[in-house]
């Protein structure tokens, strides 16, 4: 049976939200993550992407969830870095971590824990938010013990630097990268994992996205810099998930809703404002580098705004645009419409709204969930 590396977990790393402090010391972190397929070995990758300061792990390691953050603590194992137990990371650095003979079962919760003993600026990481996507975080070294006592440690949406987790595991196994802003790094693609697993299906789905991203823009500014890279920096940067054949696009919304002139902002110029031609166009340049690495790719359309705080005409008119084209072309292998199966007339579903006239509610990502998994089937 042929094997290569399979990622089942991911995240993309951008430029975490600014705070008056930033640095952490003698902290350790934790991530845990159900493995789709069972596999032999395990790689890690760790990023520092948008970091301004170089970053040192002392240790890094892995074992078997038992609950929780809690570990099986006969189960750890130190993963290496080119033979050394620690790693430091220079700026925009990231590296992969020496193959792990470690045996990975179907079904199982596994966690990365790694533990930073010096002054250390988390300036790279993402939020998250699912049913999947938990982490932890601790005073002192927990990198080897498998309690992590819960009177120092609490849990964290903050993913920093640890950017994929691959098994070594058959070849013919599938691995979704869903890459997009906000309504991605939300809870839908934790749900198609979930409606993968419970169909039985080797189907691993691997989140790249940052909230407030766009595809032409990103903002200079520290208010708003943590809204994240423009589409030519970090997407052939998010692309390379180990054993991936497929993405879905889910993004643009964010280049529509967040122009509103100086007069009301002054880092939201109107002349950031694209055409829906330009948006086009930007898509066409993902699923070019996407097609050029062998991927399948499928982009969802862009879900309703109407009563969203910056909601215009101008803007419904833009998206109905983007959306016409993305139902239309010939040039990806299909759409997932999420605004068919969200909407009511322009309007989303009350029971699919989280309030805010955006972001959908916890049903809304379920049924998210279910257009794309309906789509993925029938390939």
């Amino acid at each position: 049976m042929e094997k290569e590396f399979k990622a089942i977990y991911g995240q993309a790393m951008s430029i975490v939200t600014h705070k008056p402090s930033q640095y952490a010391k003698n902290i350790t972190l934790r991530y845990p993550m159900k493995s789709t397929f069972k596999g032999d070995k395990v790689r890690i990758c760790l990023d520092n992407f948008t970091g301004k300061e170089g970053v040192v792990f002392d240790s890094v390691t892995i074992g078997r969830v038992i609950s929780g953050r809690d570990l099986d603590p006969t189960s750890i194992v130190d993963i290496t870095f080119n033979g050394s137990k620690g790693l430091h990371l220079d700026v925009g650095e990231q590296c992969y971590s020496d193959p792990l003979d470690f045996k990975v079962h179907e079904q199982e919760t596994i966690a990365i824990s790694f533990y930073l003993k010096e002054f250390t600026h988390l300036r790279c990481g993402v939020y998250t938010q699912g049913p999947l996507s938990t982490g932890y975080f601790g005073e002192g070294d927990f990198s080897h013990a498998g309690i992590m006592d819960h009177a120092s440690s609490m849990k964290t949406p903050w993913v920093f630097f640890l950017s994929e987790v691959a098994v070594l595991t058959d070849a013919k196994n599938q691995v979704i990268t869903c890459y997009g802003d906000s309504i991605t790094s939300q809870d839908w693609p934790d749900y198609l994992q979930k409606l993968m697993w419970e169909n039985n299906k080797k189907v691993s789905v691997v989140r790249k996205a940052v909230s407030g991203t766009r595809i032409l823009r990103q903002y200079s500014c520290v208010q708003y810099e943590a809204y994240g890279l423009k589409g030519d920096y970090r997407f052939g940067h998010e692309m390379h998930v180990a054993g991936s054949d497929t993405l879905i696009i889910l993004q643009g919304i964010n280049d529509i809703i967040h122009p509103v002139g100086v007069e009301k902002n002054e880092f939201r110029p109107w002349q950031d404002l694209p055409s829906s031609q330009e948006l086009i166009e930007g898509l066409r340049k993902y699923v070019k580098h996407a097609k050029s690495l062998g991927m399948k790719v499928y982009i969802g359309t862009l879900i309703p705004i109407e009563g969203w705080r910056t909601y215009a005409y101008f803007r419904e008119n833009l998206r109905n645009e983007v959306n016409e084209w993305i139902r239309t072309t010939d040039e990806i292998d299909g759409v997932i419409d999420f605004d068919k199966d969200i909407c009511d007339g322009h309007k989303m579903q009350d029971a699919f709204d989280s309030g805010d006239h955006l972001h959908p509610s916890d049903e809304g990502y379920a049924q998210m969930a279910k257009t794309a998994y309906n789509k993925m089937s029938m390939e």
